[in-house]
């Protein structure tokens, strides 16, 4: 039994020393760094939440030495952001990532301290599931739950599985139960779009809505499907939606082919890869079925 432990905890720092080449600390607020992972050559994935300043960003590298870095962009949704070393360091391998995550299985949360050094904390998988909206509106390609602690400057290093591989990155801010780890496959899409525009490009359409449940009488009149739709409340002057027609007090229910019943779906929508496109919008207006031509605009945000 003893042999089998030590075992088990020389493997365990093992994969630590493998993996902590590949972790960053990273000084953009005030009280507490965080951490970061080389995604590629010059390029560091990190977690939104710990990037507080957009300038005079500190990268503490494996090894000590310290070297300055910019913001290439920033996702809020999913919590992510990327930064561009000023003088790229490069690595003769990336991190292997994982081709499944499994509930039980043990996971290591690696993070970096400017002062301390590389930093662990051991837990497992305590739930994961398939597609996961964050509370902040952010699509995740699944909802990974870690049980291991996450310190302060935790968040934004590498969750790894048993065989060093990547799980995702480390997150304390979409949560309020348990730490999450963010999808490798999630980091790879918002990080390419990052990196091309400094923003994650999302629909728009100028609205402010609410579901609003249908009648049966409704439903057969016109043979809408959706048991709900949703009631417009607000119309951006000049947005796409008032460009369409759209008044206050319609109820929206389809775009294109979606049938819309909640928020949920007019978000997912607009992340779906819809900018530019012309559809038609359909909606209830004084108890008839219309519809009207709509271009789905790309969301205002800031560029870094």
């Amino acid at each position: 039994m003893e042999r089998t432990l030590i075992n088990i905890s020389d493997e365990l720092a093992e994969i630590v020393q493998r993996v902590e080449r590949h972790i960053v600390s990273i000084r953009a607020r005030r009280h507490y760094p965080s951490s970061g992972i080389l995604w590629s050559s010059g390029v560091i994935v990190t977690a939104e939440h710990g990037i507080h300043r957009e300038d005079d960003i500190t990268i503490t590298l494996a090894g000590g030495k310290t070297v300055t870095a910019t913001l290439a962009g920033r996702d809020p949704r999913t919590d992510l952001a990327v930064l561009k070393l000023q003088t790229p360091d490069s690595l003769a391998e990336l991190l292997k990532r994982a081709d499944a995550v499994k509930v039980g299985e043990l996971a290591l949360v690696v993070g970096r301290s400017p002062d301390s050094g590389v930093n662990a904390s051991l837990g497992i998988i305590s739930a994961s599931s398939g597609p996961w909206r964050t509370w902040r509106g952010g699509q995740l390609d699944a909802y990974v739950r870690l049980d291991a602690k996450l310190f302060p400057q935790s968040s934004g290093g590498a969750v790894v599985n048993a065989r060093g591989e990547l799980i995702g990155i480390a997150t304390s801010a979409l949560s309020r139960i348990a730490g999450l780890a963010i999808p490798t496959s999630t980091v790879k899409s918002v990080t390419e779009k990052l990196l091309q525009k400094g923003l994650v490009p999302r629909g728009y359409l100028g609205i402010g809505v609410q579901p609003l449940p249908f009648s049966e009488d409704l439903q057969k009149k016109h043979g809408i499907p959706n048991k709900s739709g949703l009631i417009v409340l607000a119309v951006e002057a000049n947005g796409p939606a008032d460009k369409a027609g759209i008044v206050l007090g319609d109820i929206v229910t389809a775009i294109g082919d979606t049938l819309i019943e909640r928020i949920d779906d007019l978000q997912a929508y607009s992340d779906s890869g819809v900018v530019g496109k012309s559809v038609k919008i359909k909606y209830v207006r004084g108890g008839a079925l219309k519809e009207s031509g709509l271009t789905v605009q790309e969301r205002p945000g800031k560029r870094s």
